[in-house]
């Protein structure tokens, strides 16, 4: 049986990793029932959603013809690179590394790094949209968790709240 769709293919393997993955993840917790959940329900129906997903994916990519097969092409490090390291970012400045003795910075200042971060992406951004959507977002982070949900979860940065 030949691939007919490259791009479909792969996708689908990567669904089914990461389904199974959670699955898997998840059993480690206790399931439960339909009528009483555990903490690992959700999860684990999650992952096998996912992983079912990918194997139809995998199966859509032998079966149906494509015209140029759908190769995939060379992976586009700097995207890659840019989210990966926008997330780790935000992470670090929203909790700080007590170990390292950086200071956690609230998610005001979090959102709008990551932004400005994720931003680098893409190599046609401009500086302005940029720094609006990030300014947006930040307000729009503030308003649904500290003034809506009022979560306890840290805004500004530790250095201005004593």
């Amino acid at each position: 049986m030949t691939i007919k769709s490259q791009k479909d293919f792969f996708s689908g393997l990567l669904f089914m990793a990461a389904g199974v993955t959670f699955a898997w993840l998840a059993s480690g917790y206790t399931i439960g029932h339909g009528a009483q959940m555990g903490p690992g329900y959700f999860p684990l129906v999650l992952g096998l959603l996912l992983a079912l997903l990918g194997t139809v994916v995998v199966f859509k990519a032998l079966v149906v013809e494509t015209v140029d097969g759908q190769r995939v092409g060379p992976l586009a490090w700097r995207p890659v690179a840019a989210i990966v390291s926008a997330n780790v970012v935000f992470g670090i400045c929203l909790g700080g590394l007590p170990g390292l003795h950086i200071p956690a910075l609230g998610l005001v200042v979090a959102v709008m790094v990551l932004v400005l971060i994720a931003a680098s992406a893409c190599t046609g951004f401009k500086p302005t949209e940029v720094v609006l959507l990030a300014g947006g977002l930040a307000t729009a982070s503030y308003v649904t968790l500290d003034v809506l949900l009022k979560l306890p979860i840290s805004i500004w940065p530790v250095l201005t709240t004593g």
